[in-house]
């Protein structure tokens, strides 16, 4: 990445006496040291840049002084945060197991051990029913405040285990080998890669990628030889707006690469039973043209925006690769939108969506015959789940909708019949006391805007609800009326939850991506308030008592719609929030940055520059009464870096003209994802709900 052309001045990074929080019962203050940080003719004075100098004690200090400053506040509320914490654990299935899949005469599943954190992975051996230990992750994880796991990644035989590990949430593993046959710890210990593997039918070989240690951009892919026991570099993104991630498909008679922009995709494949060979280009990559290939066994099949910015489905024999030589498969449809493909040996399946709902299509391989598999909920979620074989007929997929917990099927693609494989049936929880909506609202500029609501059962629209919102609307990510267990410790009390769907996902298929990045990102951040106004103005919730919540990019929309409209919400839960829009986008050494161009635009360029600067959140932070606010992130974060919320935090309550609480709290242990263990993760989102059921009540 090139060093970003700004010229800045740093002060002495220290906090002065007066600038320390002398009780935890006080409000820390952050030293203000000024930088000026200059672009294009303007200047922006940064008086907390230096808290990005994560070796600098003081700034640990400031940290520290932070969480305990947020413990203090929320600490007259231990008693309802137990309670919280209590009800989560209730609605926890504690020996929950997945359903087994089966590949190459083994079942493969996962289990919970009641009052453990972590998954076990085993499989049973279907001929003589022996089942085998292939990791506990609570044995690996013990003396880690951090572990996170990639789980089994099996060889083409199945008789060698690659896992990867991470212990301190920066994303970046350790890959180790074990040979099921001795169960023993193979030589191999790669480190700093990433947990993204490929076998080779060999069994000999095994693909893996490594980042660039400073910025993280994936960008190498590397050859493991198990008999020689070394690493060989076989493929390097040099592009720096591009990472590049390795991906098999069932019939795995292909290695694939992808490198990966924004807007702009190129894939490489390799021959699995050549391992040291060259791979291929399929089609090099060309200006905002995105396009993955399929193993279809006998043919390519490629899902692709070119002239079709929905996506549609193409295929072409081995042999014959050209564009010239595709054949259309699935049409490009201006409702439908083709988000992922799986193919069997004689079935296709599509993920699609319409008016933001998940439709799954089938089409015979054979004859071209097409279905539709059947959902009749209003707002719901149906998504592919882990598949067994290439050769199957069978298609698994999960099923779930804001009060339905999931719901795992196996779906006879011949024959049409579906068998209910497992239902998660969740403690001291009953369906029946809720019900979902879907509405749409009118954004200002005409778009509708659809909605997803959870309410109790005997909910009625007298404005008198207290409500909790939820959106994200980034990347083209769409966020799915999914099941949440945690969620209904507020609906229980009262609460109504709202996902509003914002331009910048892609729910509505790909022009609603479209209107919500780079020059028309405002769209989202006005979605998200004209859908909070019209929920105050249908008395669906109550005006007095909105709470707003996001995380990362979604993180950036409440910085945004608390500059905005301030006096809208009464409280807002940001989590590891992208809030220092314009200084990270002129950072190209700061992780990812670089990729993220087509996303936000190139702030180098002036243009880009200026319509950043109008909403970015630390650069809008103003003297007003901004509500309620608790803020989290991670040190070790390596997707939005620490600084960005610490910094955020504390202009925040330099400009605060209100009494209201705005509270930093940092995970000195994790990363983006927060705590790996399932009970640390509930904790936290206990203190997430304590915060807004304690500020409700002011």
């Amino acid at each position: 990445m090139p060093k970003r052309l700004i010229h800045f001045f740093i002060l002495s990074v220290l906090i002065t006496e007066t600038g320390c929080m002398t009780s935890p019962k006080k409000a820390p203050l952050a030293a203000k040291h000024e930088t000026r940080l200059e672009k294009h003719g303007h200047v922006r004075v940064d008086n907390f840049f230096w808290l990005k100098n994560r070796e600098d004690k003081n700034v640990i200090s400031y940290l520290e002084q932070e969480n305990e400053y947020t413990d203090s506040v929320l600490k007259p509320f231990e008693t309802t945060q137990n309670l919280i914490f209590n009800e989560f654990k209730s609605r926890v299935i504690e020996d929950e197991s997945s359903v087994p899949i089966e590949r190459a005469g083994y079942e493969y599943s996962s289990k919970f051990v009641p009052g453990k954190q972590y998954p076990v992975y085993s499989r049973k051996n279907l001929k003589d029913g022996q089942e085998t230990i292939l990791i506990d992750v609570n044995k690996e994880a013990e003396g880690q405040n951090f572990y996170e796991s990639s789980g089994p990644i099996m060889s083409y035989d199945h008789n060698l285990m690659a896992y990867a590990y991470d212990t301190q949430g920066r994303r970046l593993f350790t890959i180790q080998v074990k040979d099921m046959r001795t169960q023993e710890v193979l030589p191999v210990k790669i480190e700093k890669a990433k947990p993204n593997i490929a076998w080779s039918k060999d069994n000999r070989y095994f693909f893996y990628t490594k980042s660039d240690l400073e910025t993280l951009r994936t960008f190498q892919v590397y050859r493991y030889d198990i008999q020689t026991k070394t690493s060989t570099l076989v493929m390097e993104e040099k592009d720096d707006t591009y990472e590049i991630f390795i991906y098999q498909n069932l019939a795995k008679n292909y290695i694939f690469t992808i490198s990966s922009s924004t807007l702009t995709t190129e894939v490489r494949y390799l021959d699995a039973s050549q391992p040291t060979g060259e791979f291929k280009t399929f089609l090099k990559r060309e200006k905002e043209h995105e396009y993955d290939v399929i193993d279809g066994g006998d043919r390519f099949y490629i899902r692709s925006n070119w002239k079709a910015p929905n996506f549609r489905l193409f295929e072409t024999p081995i042999n014959k690769i050209a564009k010239t030589d595709w054949k259309e498969v699935i049409p490009h449809k201006t409702d439908y939108y083709l988000e992922d493909v799986i193919v069997f040996k004689d079935y296709i399946v599509a993920s699609t969506k319409f008016e933001g709902l998940d439709q799954l299509l089938v089409k015979d391989r054979t004859n071209g015959t097409e279905y539709f598999i059947p959902f009749t909920d209003k707002a719901y979620t149906a998504e592919p789940d882990a598949q067994s074989e290439y050769q199957s007929k069978v298609f698994r997929y999960v099923f779930e909708s804001m009060r339905q917990p999931e719901q795992t099927f196996d779906f006879n693609l011949a024959t049409k019949e579906k068998t209910l494989k497992k239902e998660r049936l969740i403690p001291n929880f009953t369906p029946a006391k809720y019900k979902t909506d879907r509405i749409w609202i009118t954004a200002r500029d005409g778009r509708k805007v659809p909605v997803s609501l959870l309410m109790k059962a005997d909910h009625i629209n007298d404005g008198k609800s207290p409500a909790l919102t939820y959106g994200y609307g980034s990347y083209g990510a769409s966020m799915t009326p999914y099941f949440s267990q945690t969620v209904f410790s507020l609906i229980d009390r009262g609460f109504v939850y709202a996902i509003i769907h914002v331009r910048g996902g892609s729910e509505l298929g790909r022009y609603w991506y479209e209107e919500g990045r780079v020059g028309n990102k405002m769209n989202t951040f006005n979605d998200y308030i004209d859908a909070t106004d019209e929920l105050i103005k249908l008395k669906i919730v109550d005006k007095k008592s909105v709470f707003a919540m996001g995380g990362s990019a979604g993180g950036l929309l409440m910085g945004a719609i608390m500059n905005l409209r301030p006096e809208l919400y009464k409280g807002i839960v940001a989590q590891v929030p992208f809030v220092d829009v314009v200084t990270t986008m002129l950072d190209d050494s700061i992780p990812l940055t670089t990729g993220e161009y087509d996303e936000w635009g190139n702030p180098n360029e002036k243009k880009y520059y200026d319509y950043i600067l109008k909403y970015s959140p630390y650069d809008n932070v103003k003297k007003t009464d901004y509500p309620h606010v608790l803020v989290t992130t991670g040190l070790h974060d390596s997707q939005v870096q620490y600084w960005e919320p610490a910094k955020w935090v504390a202009r925040l309550r330099e400009m605060n003209t209100s009494n209201s609480r705005i509270l930093l709290k940092t995970d000195m242990e994790s990363g983006h994802g927060g705590s790996s263990g399932r009970y640390q993760k509930l904790k936290e989102k206990a203190l997430e709900f304590t915060f807004i059921l304690s500020t409700n009540d002011l």
